[in-house]
């Protein structure tokens, strides 16, 4: 949304879950019908996909915000599935963003990624380590941020909040 606000040739939208890659091309053509989009299901995990939309689009920009965030969910029985998503899923995709030379790679990161006390900010601070590791002097470059809780984002505490004043 923040990204269509700079009028960018086509928004490539790629996104693992059906429903919400539904709900966003429904949401882009009301409210910015202007706007071309490209939707496209495929998981970071799934480096043949990956190459595939990237060499089909040829972005000048990546955006990388796939992740499991949810801290209580990604301890114990899940956390392997958080470090293949988080870690694995960002070395494929940042490898295959230099290989068909994406200029800039954008990491969306996390604050619980600074001195890590659970799973999810430790394979974030790993994810931030692997795009450090790809820098080059030429080629794609890797630019990691990090964000806190950002109220109303897939996962936020607000939905809660809501049932719960209801």
């Amino acid at each position: 949304r923040q990204i269509a606000r700079f009028e960018p040739q086509l928004l490539v939208l790629l996104e693992q879950n059906e429903f919400a890659l539904s709900s966003i091309e429904q949401e882009f053509t009301r409210l910015w019908p202007a706007q071309r989009i490209a939707p496209a299901i495929g998981d970071v995990r799934n480096s043949a996909r990956i190459e595939a939309v990237l060499s089909q689009y040829r972005p000048e920009v990546l955006f990388h915000a796939a992740a499991y965030k949810h801290v209580p969910l990604m301890e114990n029985e899940n956390a392997w599935e958080a470090v293949q998503n988080n870690v694995l899923g960002t070395l494929r995709l940042a490898r295959a963003a230099q290989a068909l030379h994406v200029g800039r790679f954008v990491l969306i990161s996390t604050d619980k990624a600074v001195n890590p006390t659970n799973v999810m900010g430790a394979s974030k601070r790993l994810a931030e380590q692997v795009c450090q590791s790809l820098q080059r002097d030429a080629g794609t470059r890797f630019v990691m941020v990090r964000f806190g809780n950002v109220l109303g984002s897939t996962g936020s505490v607000i939905p809660t909040f809501r049932e719960q004043i209801a």
